[in-house]
């Protein structure tokens, strides 16, 4: 089946994921991290992408970013993912890919799904085991968000400064916001949008992109379209078998 393209708008925040091949590790040490995301400030400076949201895992790794152009994210990925692959293989003496393909990326809803997006994202280590809470994993942005650490790296989003008046009511609503959790159904929904590169929003929302992207706001059932059942004859139509 022919991949779908992406659906990457100006100005629209987008949920990214960057997996290692075979799911192998991507990061062997914390210096491989410190690596990665000084590397991604600098792509995301030079192309103006705004980062609202990170977490990197053993073998892959989450954004939420808004490009300002429809190349933007490609290009910031693409400098990324080949300046952290020379460095890697030279420092740990390998060779060959790294990633798993291309990286895959789904359109946000910002007014209705960013926040939920951004829970979904900060606390993936916490459904991994690696910790109890998003604050212990000290490679995300829920250290950012939680008022305990500030990372230049990240752009806070307009729906976050809308959680509070100060640093302090936005840190305490968000902080509430995820020890909520994420629903199951919500967990299912990210995951499948983002890695089958499906929007995520209202029907307000979709309607529109639909009309120019039908391939991919569109879903359809997987596997083979069923074959439609032959008209046969009733009795008293000519032709009827009796």
């Amino acid at each position: 089946m022919a991949r779908l393209p992406r659906l990457i708008l100006p100005d629209q925040p987008h949920h990214v994921i960057l997996r290692g091949n075979n799911r192998q590790a991507i990061f062997y040490s914390d210096l491989d991290r410190e690596y990665l995301l000084a590397t991604l400030a600098e792509a995301a400076g030079q192309y103006r992408v705004a980062v609202h949201a990170y977490v990197l895992m053993d073998n892959h790794l989450h954004l939420l970013v808004t490009p300002p152009a429809a190349d933007a994210l490609s290009r910031m990925m693409q400098s990324l993912g080949r300046r952290y692959v020379g460095w890697f293989n030279a420092r740990h003496q390998r060779s060959g890919t790294l990633w798993e393909g291309r990286f895959r990326a789904g359109l946000i809803e910002g007014e209705r799904h960013l926040l939920a997006c951004m829970r979904y994202i900060e606390l993936n280590p916490v459904r991994a085991g690696l910790c109890v809470e998003p604050a212990q994993w000290s490679w995300s942005s829920a250290r950012h968000h939680l008022g305990l650490a500030r990372s230049s790296l990240v752009t806070e989003h307009e729906m976050y400064w809308l959680l509070g008046n100060t640093p302090f009511e936005r840190e305490h609503a968000y902080r509430e916001f995820l020890e909520q959790g994420v629903p199951a159904a919500e967990q299912a929904h990210f995951t499948e949008s983002v890695l089958r590169g499906r929007p995520v929003g209202s029907d307000a929302f979709l309607k529109p992109l639909a009309v120019d992207h039908a391939a991919v706001v569109t879903r359809r059932p997987r596997g083979r379209p069923r074959k439609a059942a032959p008209d046969v004859p009733s009795n008293d139509e000519p032709g009827a078998r009796l």
